[in-house]
């Protein structure tokens, strides 16, 4: 009986030692935005720009110049929305062009809603990015906007059921 139970066990666990995601082996079907965002998050820390950094909560804001230490962390709502999933793969209409590149999805399970990416000489030089959550409880809406060496905005609307709505903007300048 032991010799059985080890038998079994023994892939049992080997297989389950090995990582859940295999990130190299990853396909991409659409853009690949994490990726995107984890170069350029290494950039801007080797080239420690000065920024101006407005954060601004239902109408009130705080303005300061400031270099960033962890640019993974200011790009992490940037790197979240990775529409490359397994989950949702064919999920997502493509519109391509020399200029442009749109990812749009109007599953309701899907909360990234669109993805615009500019391009010039084939480099991307904007992104814009929204994402809608919704229940009974609770909505969201965030737009999110890139422009290499120039701004990123994150602008977000909640409102949750008998609360009031709340606006919040967080935007960079690169100076």
């Amino acid at each position: 009986m032991r010799k059985i139970l080890f038998f079994f066990a023994v892939p049992l666990f080997l297989y389950s030692c090995k990582p859940a995601k295999q990130e190299q082996g990853h396909n991409l079907n659409y853009f690949d935005l994490k990726g995107y965002f984890e170069k350029e998050a290494l950039r801007l820390k080797t080239n420690n720009p000065i920024i101006t950094k407005t954060v601004m909560v239902n109408g009130n804001s705080e303005t300061r110049q400031m270099r960033l230490d962890d640019w993974t962390k200011e790009f992490a709502v940037f790197t979240d929305v990775d529409i490359n999933r397994s989950a949702w793969a064919g999920l997502f209409s493509i519109q391509k062009n020399n200029e442009r590149e749109l990812y749009a999805s109007a599953e309701e399970k899907v909360p990234v809603k669109e993805v615009l990416i500019l391009k010039k000489d084939n480099k991307p030089y904007g992104i814009q990015i929204l994402v809608k959550n919704t229940n009974m409880l609770y909505s969201s809406s965030d737009t999110l906007s890139y422009y290499p060496d120039s701004l990123y905005r994150i602008k977000k609307k909640q409102h949750i059921k008998l609360l009031s709505e709340k606006n919040y903007s967080i935007t960079g300048k690169f100076n």
